[in-house]
């Protein structure tokens, strides 16, 4: 049962125990016959259920993934008390896409955009005695192909029920607002809307209403306090509808804080804001806002300002999906990539090209990661999804853009403007209206909503027709935006040599950033030597990948006036695909997170304060020994020199950062090193000689870092790793393992291809597997899979407490009732010596 608690407001979590049905057949809502459905759990997505299809109608653009419409119900019951004199909402944080809900048969509405959260007021059509009722949602993703990436289909994130008091805080109610920010104090208002049944007497009893807000530590300790009456309001607004009316009452608090902890990427420090709703004395509501304070901003001459310092934003676009979990991602899989990706020095992120999962701005605001928060990315003029020789008419977000637009954008908005990683709102990507006459109105228009709900960011938009041919974008689009955004810079022309130089003379006010540049894409563990038929002309050669890359990447980084770049891709995805792909490999990790070469390229640039240095390709390549062969070395150090079998190649350095005198002619803070290039890679030309390569890097004279690389004996054993190994028993939390196949030496078996079964002893149930092979069909949601140059991904997933338990009643053994203090994860492969690992369960937490 729901929401028995007697809190002032109860946020509980509603993804347990649901039951899924796709086929051919239309269900009836409030029925409660199940019989036909599958029990599944929250989120949840049906595309990757099932094989991966030529033919399928989301064709290439979609990841060549089972699509159509699915139905979802819920059976449960709610405290009688939480239904009489108070509410109950019920809130989807996202649904893809066109998502229809009835509660015990009554319809609801429904909502269309697959990334933004939607709600309702369920309690008048609820059960009063605490009996059953049914919660149905159809979703309907069959107008295909809509996507040019893989959306996924489904309940794809989390849905909560809510039991609030008639007197509470609306949804998005807090926006505290910065005003001035620096290391001195912090001027901030927190203007908060509260939702309370409508009273035509309300202005006979004003101070009925009081709102408290306490700003606390991160302990909970509090620091300051205001008290607001209802009579000090700002303003009221009367809704009504057919059952109810309501009022919204805002309330503008003024605050100052004294040497207040700002938040920065390398120290996100997070407040609390607690605001209380008391009425005639008595406490109706209590909601938590977690604030970072910090100062932001984009300047033509200086780029971006982090808390008054210049910070060159590090960035990489990411798709919303997991890879093998698809659209429904758990956190803790973010964390995972995330906190890889700030290790190679990545310090923002643009959210590509959709509202993201809430979780995810959250463990931005965490980690410290700044964000592009990106609304759109169609307006009305459709893009034709091409990819997958695709012969069906596009279908788009075009089709509901009228319609929708306006709602979509401002409970984006709402949402996510409190999260202070947050630093640039985007309302677009790469749209066609960007060339045509009026399509600056139409930016004007979601610029106006933006700076009405946030006055303080600036907006952005991903602009790929900046000086194109035939058709460039036009300067009054681009005008409209607060900073430009150029995707792809160094496309067109001479364009590719001068990068933003033209742009920077022709408009020296105008604030700059590169929104989308390409990566050194490939598919881990495979080296291109030369152009492929078919690869396409974006797909070089391993040795020459880095070269135009390096070239912008030097550019970016020595021009203050480039606020940043975001590169395409942080991870690889699903969907943009050529069959037999199903996915996009231009990210530097693939979709299981592993590292590629090109991870490794990016971190010696973008983290310069961890030495380091990394050779490929790798040793076990299928070429005829004495072949000549570039071996490339990405490193930060000083100078490197490579080894092959005890043999030295040459020490060599490349010119970034390069310095010049200082004080006095003739002058260095630092003795200059010889270099060899001013590519941001070193190369050399050696035999393909099996056995030890090594590239051995450079400081101040002395070695300061070694990769070593030998060429693998057979596979003899898979070895595990746990990205935590600490999981709640709640039916939801995740345990990620690594698997690799080494030899009896421990080397790592990059032609391994070996299946592996993983299994679990206990509370945990694998539901993901991968290996990174884009062309691999295998299925993502068996037990097993092959390996692919050595290595594999899985994901298992708790049982709740009440499984667990119902588990041990059916088998008949009393001790298996008890709640399990660890878990053993196994792996099989035929002929390999097989490695368990062990992992804990929080105790302190239970469903």
């Amino acid at each position: 049962m729901y929401l028995q608690r007697n809190d002032s407001r109860n946020t509980e979590c509603f993804n347990l125990d649901w039951f899924f049905y796709h086929g051919g057949k239309e269900q009836v809502p409030g029925e409660k016959d199940i019989t036909e459905y599958n029990s599944i759990k929250l989120p949840h997505d049906w595309s990757l259920s099932y094989p991966f299809n030529e033919d399928a109608a989301s064709r290439g653009s979609g990841g060549y993934v089972e699509t159509g419409v699915g139905w979802y119900r819920k059976i449960f019951s709610v405290n009688p008390a939480a239904v009489t004199g108070k509410k109950v909402i019920l809130l989807f944080d996202g649904v893809y896409m066109l998502a229809r809900v009835w509660v015990n048969g009554s319809f609801l509405g429904e909502h269309i955009y697959g990334y933004t959260p939607f709600e309702w007021d369920i309690t008048g059509l609820l059960k009063k005695d605490g009996s059953e009722n049914s919660i149905d949602v159809r979703v309907d993703n069959s107008a295909q192909p809509n996507s040019r990436w893989y959306s996924g289909s489904g309940i794809t994130r989390n849905v909560w029920l809510l039991g609030v008091n008639d007197t509470h805080v609306s949804s998005y109610g807090i926006y505290v607002r910065q005003k001035t920010i620096d290391e001195n104090k912090a001027v901030f208002t927190v203007e908060t809307k509260v939702h309370t049944a409508y009273d035509p007497d309300f202005c006979k009893k004003s101070d009925s209403i009081q709102l408290e807000t306490s700003i606390c530590l991160a302990d909970g300790t509090v620091i300051l306090q205001q008290m607001t009456k209802a009579d000090d309001l700002t303003g009221t607004k009367l809704i009504k509808n057919e059952s109810n009316a309501a009022e919204i009452l805002s309330f503008l608090q003024c605050i100052e804080l004294v040497s207040p902890m700002l938040w920065d990427i390398h120290s996100p420090y997070l407040y609390k804001t607690i605001v209380r709703v008391y009425q005639d004395g008595i406490l109706k509501d209590e909601k938590i806002q977690h604030t970072g304070f910090r100062d932001i901003t984009f300047d033509s001459q200086q780029g971006f300002l982090l808390n008054g310092n210049r910070v060159k934003l590090n960035g990489v676009c990411i798709h919303h999906d997991g890879g093998c979990v698809g659209a429904a991602v758990h956190p803790q899989i973010w964390e995972r990539r995330l906190v890889k990706l700030k290790d190679m020095g990545v310090n923002a992120l643009r959210m590509a090209h959709n509202p993201p999962d809430p979780e995810l701005l959250d463990l931005c605001d965490r980690l410290g990661l700044m964000v592009m928060d990106e609304a759109f990315d169609e307006w009305q003029i459709l893009k034709w999804k091409e990819l997958g020789s695709n012969t069906s008419a596009s279908r788009g977000y075009s089709e509901w853009f009228e319609n929708c637009h306006e709602e979509d954008l401002r409970i984006m908005l709402l949402r996510d403007r409190n999260h202070p990683s947050v630093i640039l709102w985007s309302i677009g990507n790469e749209v066609p209206e960007q060339t045509a006459k009026d399509g600056h109105l139409l930016a004007r228009h979601l610029k106006e909503i933006c700076h009405e709900l946030d006055p303080d960011r600036m907006i952005t938009q991903g602009n790929d027709q900046i000086c194109a041919e035939p058709n460039a974008a036009r300067d009054e689009f681009l005008k409209e935006l607060d900073v430009v955004g150029y995707n792809y810079v160094n496309r067109w022309r001479t364009r590719m040599e001068t990068l933003y130089d033209d742009d920077k003379r022709k408009y020296p006010n105008r604030c700059m950033i590169g929104t989308e540049n390409q990566s050194i894409s490939g598919v881990r563990g495979e080296y291109m030597l030369s152009m492929q038929d078919r690869a396409g002309w974006w797909k070089h050669p391993y040795f020459s990948a880095p070269v135009a890359v390096g070239k912008l990447l030097h550019y970016t980084m020595s021009h203050d006036y480039v606020a940043g770049d975001f590169m395409w891709t942080g991870i690889d995805y699903l969907g943009e695909a050529h069959w037999p792909s199903h996915a996009a490999s231009a990210g530097v990790m693939d979709m299981c997170g592993f590292e590629k070469d090109s991870y490794y390229f990016y971190k010696s640039i973008w983290n310069r304060k961890e030495l380091m240095v990394h050779l490929l390709p790798h040793w076990n390549l299928d070429i005829e020994e004495g072949t000549i062969l570039p071996v490339l070395g990405y490193t930060n150090c000083d100078s490197t020199e490579l080894f092959l079998n005890g043999r030295s190649y040459g020490k060599k350095a490349y010119a970034y950062p390069a310095y010049g005198m200082t004080e006095r002619y003739g002058h260095f803070d630092k003795e200059p090193v010889p270099v060899n290039t001013d590519d941001l890679f070193l190369s050399w030309d050696v035999p393909y000689i099996p056995g030890c390569i090594e590239l051995v890097g450079y400081k101040d004279g002395k070695e300061a870092a070694r990769h070593t690389v030998r060429t693998a004996l057979a596979p003899a054993m898979v070895r595990l790793s746990a990205y935590k190994k600490t999981v709640v028993l709640d039916g939801l939390d995740v345990v990620q393992i690594e698997a690799e196949i080494l030899d009896s030496d421990g080397n790592l078996c990059v032609q391994a291809d070996t299946e592996l079964t993983f299994s679990a002893d206990g509370a945990l149930k694998v539901i993901a597997v991968d290996n990174g092979n884009t062309e691999d069909m295998e299925s993502r949601k068996a037990n097993h899979i092959h390996a692919f140059h050595g290595k594999a991904f899985a994901v298992l997933q708790s049982v709740s407490q009440k499984e667990w338990q119902e588990r041990g009643k059916d088998s008949g053994l009393e001790e298996s009732c008890t709640v399990p203090k660890e878990c053993k994860i196994n792996v099989h492969a035929a002929g390999l010596q097989a490695e368990s690992i062990c992992v804990s369960f929080d105790e302190s937490i239970y469903n």
